[in-house]
């Protein structure tokens, strides 16, 4: 009956505290009020039965009474939180993906693309409040898919994401400015760029400083990536004859001072992935300096639960009265 049940009047329980009080008057009054009488014999008395001996349960039935009372002072109640209504201020974020040939390269296992999708995806799943994008770039870029907060489609066009699906080379100005161009109508409170690369700008018609001024210009803080580890790589050097790569090894080469500049001016980081835990780190730590923020309003219902106290009282002092004035009539 108690299952689940707080107590809106809890300092009424003190009140029990009198219950053993009004036991020892009950048996100090009860001492009181027997006489005694010598007899010289009490056969006369042997045959009267064992409703007096029941008298006592009168008095405890008034104490049952008086004990339910009190807890339904102390108005027992059930608390009902499912109901609420949570207000999310939410960051926009859109992540620009180089996709040229060097990200098949075999530093990261099993190679930087596959690496960096894996990775990425822990990231989405994990800003559950956000709306997210997706860019793809290497010799030109496009829109793998819009801000959404629909973390299904965006996981599915993330998985999708692979090399040949554009011209090769690295545009990495024209994988900036598609990825602001995403952002700059959003009424988000944070815009967010996360631009991965492993090599250096060699393709498009737009330069990455100019790129990096239309972020500042819209209030976006672009966090750069370098991935790539330090030395030579097994890369992609060559197409065997049957379309596949023939991999070898060649020098790694990310333009550190143009994605360190980028992040400089608009506010955002540079980081550099050399292996897989690496990279793993450098999302966790964006997902860190990113916090959304959460405005959150709970409804509480109550639902009184002293009625049954109540009638569970009463129901003892009439079962009291009613035995008091037929049962035990005689012995009153």
């Amino acid at each position: 009956m108690l299952e689940n049940i707080t107590f809106a009047n809890p300092e009424f329980f003190w009140l029990l505290l009198l219950l053993p009080l009004a036991v020892l008057w009950f048996f100090y009054k009860r001492r009181e009020q027997v006489a005694s009488l010598k007899m010289p014999s009490i056969k006369g008395f042997s045959q009267s039965g064992f409703l007096p001996r029941l008298k006592p349960l009168l008095f405890v039935l008034r104490l049952l009474a008086l004990a339910a009372i009190v807890v339904a002072m102390a108005r027992p109640q059930t608390e009902d939180i499912s109901t609420r209504t949570k207000t999310t201020r939410g960051i926009d974020i859109v992540m620009a993906i180089d996709v040229s040939s060097s990200m098949l390269a075999r530093d990261l296992k099993p190679n930087r693309l596959a690496a960096l999708k894996e990775v990425a995806g822990d990231f989405i799943r994990e800003r559950p409040n956000d709306r997210i994008g997706l860019v793809a770039y290497a010799g030109e870029a496009y829109t793998k898919t819009p801000i959404t907060s629909d973390k299904a489609i965006v996981l599915s066009a993330l998985r999708e994401i692979t090399y040949g699906e554009l011209n090769d080379g690295t545009a990495i100005g024209m994988g900036l400015a598609t990825a602001v161009n995403r952002l700059k109508e959003s009424k988000a409170v944070s815009k967010i760029i996360i631009l991965l690369t492993d090599g250096v700008n060699n393709s498009g018609f737009i330069e990455p400083q100019t790129a990096a001024d239309l972020a500042v210009e819209y209030g976006i803080k672009t966090y750069t990536i370098g991935i790539g580890t330090n030395g030579n790589a097994l890369s992609p050097i060559a197409y065997n004859a049957d379309g596949s790569f023939r991999y070898g090894m060649r020098q790694v080469e990310i333009d550190e001072p143009l994605l360190k500049d980028i992040a400089k001016v608009t506010d955002g980081k540079y980081f550099r992935a050399t292996d897989n835990e690496k990279l793993e780190a450098i999302y966790e730590e964006i997902n860190k300096l990113e916090k959304t923020d959460i405005e959150e309003f709970k409804y509480f219902r109550y639902e009184e639960k002293f009625r049954s106290w109540v009638l569970l009282a009463g129901g003892l002092l009439l079962l009291e009265w009613i035995l008091r004035h037929t049962l035990f009539r005689s012995f009153i």
